[in-house]
């Protein structure tokens, strides 16, 4: 039997769809005017800046993306091509590659942040009350945590310093 939406959740979903979409197309359309990157290579870009010594597996950096591996693995090899990131040996495991940030993607990194950041304020944090923001943030840790297989970004705070 189909569990139908009632006016109050139809109304709730069309208002999280539209914010959603505003939201991302806003976001994407600074970071690509104005710092050149597409979304998905900024936010590659951050994780690698956070990870011990600039690097993560590339599986990790997959799984933690909500990407697969051959997603990852093209938009690497831009990065790479753009001399942002390189792929190095995993030393524990001969099989798996590790993606590392080069000093000019953290350069690059730092020169798209500023925009980013603003960007982000401007359309999400300015325009919410602090009890608003805990809120979507409860809201959106639920979501992530109902609808993820596995641990997802941000990492619990608990195991951000071991990079996973």
């Amino acid at each position: 039997m189909t569990r139908w939406l009632s006016e109050q959740e139809q109304r709730t979903w069309r208002s999280f769809l539209t914010a959603s979409r505003l939201l991302w197309d806003r976001v994407e359309r600074q970071l690509q005017q104005e710092a050149g990157l597409p979304h998905a290579y900024y936010e590659i870009l951050v994780r690698l800046s956070e990870a011990p010594d600039r690097t993560l597996r590339m599986s990790k950096l997959a799984s933690t993306s909500l990407s697969s591996r051959s997603r990852i693995s093209h938009a690497v090899a831009r990065l790479e091509e753009a001399g942002w990131v390189r792929r190095v040996a995993c030393p524990d495991d001969r099989r798996g590659q590790n993606a590392q940030l080069t000093e000019a993607g953290m350069e690059r990194l730092r020169l798209a942040a500023p925009g980013h950041v603003e960007e982000v304020r401007s359309l999400l944090f300015d325009a919410l009350t602090p009890a608003q923001l805990e809120s979507l943030r409860e809201i959106s840790e639920a979501l992530g945590a109902h609808l993820s297989d596995g641990e997802v970004w941000p990492m619990r705070p608990d195991r951000a310093a071991d990079g996973g």
